[in-house]
């Protein structure tokens, strides 16, 4: 039985305290309410106490709290117990961050995804999808770098399965809209200043909601064969509309990109084309496995995810999308997602 198709949920999210782990248990428990078992998983006390006057035990008996770190694979081996279900999204996540503290963020994000790996298969687990991001495509910060090795490592996981029923997969996105660190928070912040900085006028980011996110990871634990990267059609949005959204009449001077950062975004690379299909949701690369017919493969994911070959040589990303949003368009979801007082 598909684990997300059952009234006895048993579910651990790594990162559970974070700004998607918290939406994702919030629409997790209204679209499952019989869920059995919730476990919230982080290293920060607060935000779990936090976290628990937002879903009283009274009220939500079947989330769980668990002081923890990816870092540590006995730790998580505790909290998989119980459990079949994991979504991995602790990670170390600020570019700047990990340009300063490069082996802090390697610890986390790659020695971590191996620790859930590793721990999911000693455990009763059937379905792990791990969250990845824009920035994993090409990289050129560190961040970028360790989340491709988690990415790799979650799709090889599948080689290493054996007769065991479980399944790896990874969803890849952009920018988050609202997230802590991103942009739009930073320009709400700023703009009682008068002064929102601009890294570059040609600056253009990939944007999603925090339920359109969680709707995908949902979707990736329905719907994965195992090993694919899912990907969702998003718009794009350029950096400077939004610093005209929020802020129309504040200074915009021109700062220059910070070290790490990219002047777009890319979440399909030219050379992952080949690997590459498309559905009207989503794109999904296709694992190349060892011993297999590539060709066979990809047919077989292209059939269960009602899915067709890109076109040669395709790039996905955030300059070249057809799909952009206007300022008014900005505003709108500042307003819906981020902040219902939000007025310009």
């Amino acid at each position: 039985m598909d684990p997300m198709h059952a009234d006895d949920i048993n579910i651990l999210v790594t990162g559970g305290t974070g700004s998607f782990g918290r939406r994702f248990v919030s629409n997790l428990l209204k679209t499952y309410p019989n869920a059995k078992r919730v476990v919230v998983y982080s290293r920060d006390e607060l935000k779990q106490f936090e976290m628990a006057q937002q879903f009283p035990p009274d009220k939500y008996p079947a989330v769980r709290y668990f002081i923890g770190d990816v870092r540590d694979r006995d730790r998580l081996k505790r909290a998989m117990e119980g459990v079949d279900t994991v979504v991995h999204a602790a990670a170390l996540k600020q570019v700047p961050a990990a340009e300063y503290n490069p082996f802090e963020a390697i610890r986390t994000n790659v020695f971590g995804a191996q620790n859930v790996i590793e721990a999911a298969l000693e455990s009763n687990i059937h379905r792990v999808v791990a969250l990845s991001t824009d920035k994993a495509a090409a990289p050129i910060n560190l961040y970028g770098a360790t989340k491709l090795c988690s990415d790799k490592l979650f799709v090889a996981a599948n080689n290493l399965k054996g007769h065991r029923d479980i399944s790896f997969s990874v969803v890849r996105y952009g920018n988050v809209m609202g997230s802590r660190g991103s942009v739009i928070p930073f320009f709400l912040d700023r703009r009682s200043s008068g002064v929102l900085p601009i890294t570059d006028e040609r600056m253009t980011r990939f944007n999603i909601t925090l339920d359109e996110g969680v709707n995908m990871v949902l979707y990736a634990l329905q719907n994965s064969l195992g090993g694919e990267i899912l990907i969702p059609k998003i718009p794009s949005y350029r950096t400077v509309d939004v610093a005209k959204a929020i802020g129309p009449d504040c200074e915009m001077p021109i700062v220059g990109i910070r070290p790490g950062e990219k002047l777009h975004e890319e979440m399909v690379t030219t050379s992952d084309s080949p690997n590459t299909i498309e559905n009207d949701r989503y794109y999904v690369i296709v694992p190349m496995l060892y011993g297999e017919s590539h060709e066979e493969i990809r047919s077989q994911f292209a059939a269960h995810h009602g899915a067709t070959n890109v076109a040669q040589d395709f790039r996905y990303s955030s300059d070249k999308n057809g799909d952009w949003l206007t300022v008014e368009e900005i505003r709108e979801l500042i307003k819906s997602h981020v902040d219902p007082d939000f007025d310009v």
